[in-house]
Formats: structure tokens, C-alpha cells, sequence
């Protein structure tokens, strides 16, 4: 005698979407990352970004990719800077450049200063940081004072500089005045001390966006952390090198890339103390200036060209090479974390 029997039923999570897709293992339910995908900008989406970054990519191409594209190719040509460019020579222009002593020795002046300027700015910027980020009687006109030089115009900072450190400046005045005139020099046309000259002017005028920046970075730490290192018996300088400096990174590493661009492309300072015709002399020249001496000013607009497309080659490819090893821990943790989201 056969007896029926009503099958049991499996009340486990995922058993009837297995039954029902034939198959002998359990499916899984769908992932977080599936029912969050996101949909794709419609038409109206296109036509807010368009018009939101449109005028603003117009202006991007028509005065930096135009610009370019213009300088490689009259780079090509022995132009004159009138008429169509029709003299076409090749590379020539570029084998002069890099074969020419004076723009290595302009390339060495710039890579100089790349270095002084991390080393001497740097530390200089974080200790000063470090002191302003705590509480003191006249902070808000320190943070100030610090500010202003660099605020102030290249061409006022460049012609001050060049009355105050001529050969019958003010600091030679002063110095003869105290009966120190074996400290008087010839600060900027002896070509053994210039070069410091101009990493001195440098420093005074760029040190005080450092140190608003790193103040900008240290209110992000917490203070609770200060208080547990505290807690725990940590020094004053055991708790700026364990927790300051390592959470300051990321800001000190966009301070290092915002320098070293800008002293590859230095140029408004030294033309304005130095001029075309010192600055070589003097050994304060940079790539900058050789390209406006020997481009524009000599009146070959095809070489300078070449120059210009060096200069942005070497900023480049010196960007890409920071941001490949450097930068990379902050950009991809914001990817992480956009990507997360």
C-alpha cells in the first residue's frame, strides 16, 4: 500500500530561486553594487554639463591647447614673427636648443632652484605653520604679515629688490653704516652668490602661500587625536611627527607640485632684476628668460617657439612623473572613495 506524502518545503533563503533556475546550488541574491547602478545622463544631463563647462572648455582651448599647437608647429620654421611661416626646418631649432650651452646652463639654474626652493621653503613654511596653529596673542597679524609678500605684484617686489641689493643699495648702506663693510657684495651681478640672491627673493615672496596652506591643512586634523597622544605620554615633537606630518601629507605634496611647476617656469623676477643681458652673467638666468632673450627679443619668433614647446615638454612630462609616484596614493584613494559611494 503505497502512502502519500506531502513534500516538505525547504524554507532556506535563496532554495526556490535555485529550483526555479534549474540549477543544483543556491543563487545568490543580487549584489549591493548591481541594484545601486547608476542610470546614464539623459539628454537633459548632457545639456547642463554642456552648458555649465562649455564656456569654460572654450576658453581652456582657445588660450592654453591653441597656444600649443600654434608654438609646435611655427617651432618648425625660421619665423620672424610677420608674414606666413614658409622658411620650414625641421628640427633644427630643437637640436640648437638642446645642444646649447646657455639653455643647459638656464636648465640647471631652474633645477637649482626646484630644490632650494623644497628644502628651504618647506621646513621653513611648516615650522612657521606649526607655530601659528597655536594659540597666541597677535596671530591673526602675524598669519598676515606672512601673507602679504606674496600678494604683492612681481614687478614691485622685483624693482624693490633690485634698489635695495644694488651695488650703492640700501642693505650696502646699512651694513657700511654698522661698520660691517667686509659683508658688502655685488649681491646681484657676482655669479657666486646671485643665484642665492634670487632663492632669498624667492623664499621672502612664496613662503607665506605655504604656510596658509599648511595652516589650512592642520585644521583638518582632529583634536581629539592630540589629546589621546597626550594621554599617552607623547612629547610635543612626537605628536608633530607621528600624527601632524604624516595627516599633513597630502597637502605638503600639493605644495611640493605647486613649486616645483612654478620654479620650472620662473621668469617675471629674474627678467625684472636681472634683464636679458645680466641675468646669463650673473648665472641667475632660467629657461624662461633664455626664451624670451633669444626668441622675441632677437627677433626670431620660430626659435623662441621651440623654446616654449621645450619648456612645456619638461613641465609635463615632470608633472606626469609626480603624479605617477607621488600623487598617486591621493588620487586613487578619492577614486576609492567616490567610487564607494
Amino acid at each position: 500500500m503505497q502512502t502519500s506524502e506531502t513534500p516538505k518545503t525547504d524554507d532556506r533563503p535563496g532554495t526556490d530561486l535555485a529550483q526555479r533556475s534549474g540549477g543544483g546550488g543556491v543563487t545568490p541574491p543580487p549584489s549591493a553594487s548591481r541594484r545601486r547602478r547608476p542610470r546614464g545622463l539623459g539628454w537633459m544631463g548632457r545639456l547642463e554639463i554642456a552648458i555649465l563647462a562649455g564656456p569654460a572648455m572654450l576658453v581652456f582651448i582657445g588660450f592654453v591647447i591653441l597656444p600649443v599647437i600654434l608654438a609646435a608647429y611655427y617651432g618648425f620654421f625660421n619665423w620672424h614673427g610677420y608674414g606666413p611661416a614658409t622658411d620650414f626646418i625641421g628640427l633644427k631649432n630643437y637640436v640648437t636648443i638642446l645642444t646649447d650651452p646657455d639653455f643647459q646652463e638656464a636648465l640647471g639654474h631652474n633645477a637649482f632652484i626646484v630644490v632650494t626652493s623644497l628644502l628651504i621653503q618647506g621646513p621653513l613654511a611648516l615650522l612657521l605653520a606649526l607655530l601659528l596653529n597655536r594659540k597666541m596673542r597677535g596671530q591673526s597679524v602675524i598669519r598676515v604679515l606672512i601673507f602679504v609678500p606674496y600678494v604683492i605684484a612681481e614687478v614691485v617686489v622685483g624693482t624693490g629688490f633690485s634698489l635695495l641689493l644694488a651695488t650703492n643699495g640700501g642693505l650696502n648702506g646699512v651694513l657700511e653704516k654698522w661698520g660691517l663693510s667686509g659683508l658688502t657684495h655685488d649681491w646681484l651681478a657676482d655669479p657666486n652668490i646671485a643665484i642665492w640672491t634670487l632663492v632669498g627673493i624667492i623664499t621672502w615672496k612664496y613662503v607665506g602661500f605655504a604656510v596658509i596652506l599648511f595652516l589650512a591643512g592642520l585644521q583638518g586634523i582632529p583634536d581629539e587625536l592630540y589629546e589621546a597622544a597626550a594621554i599617552d605620554g607623547a612629547t610635543y615633537w612626537q605628536i608633530q611627527r607621528r600624527i601632524t606630518i604624516p595627516l599633513l601629507g597630502p597637502t605638503l605634496r600639493i605644495w611640493a607640485f605647486l613649486s616645483i611647476i612654478g620654479a620650472l617656469q620662473l621668469f617675471d623676477l629674474v627678467y625684472i632684476i636681472w634683464g636679458q643681458y645680466v641675468a646669463p652673467v650673473a648665472g641667475t638666468s632660467t629657461m624662461a628668460t633664455y626664451m624670451v632673450a633669444n626668441g622675441r627679443n632677437a627677433g626670431n619668433f620660430g626659435y623662441g617657439s621651440a623654446v616654449a614647446v621645450v619648456i612645456f615638454l619638461i613641465s609635463l612630462i615632470v608633472a606626469l612623473i609626480y603624479q605617477r609616484f607621488v600623487l598617486r596614493r591621493d588620487t586613487a584613494g578619492a577614486l576609492t572613495e567616490r567610487n564607494a559611494q
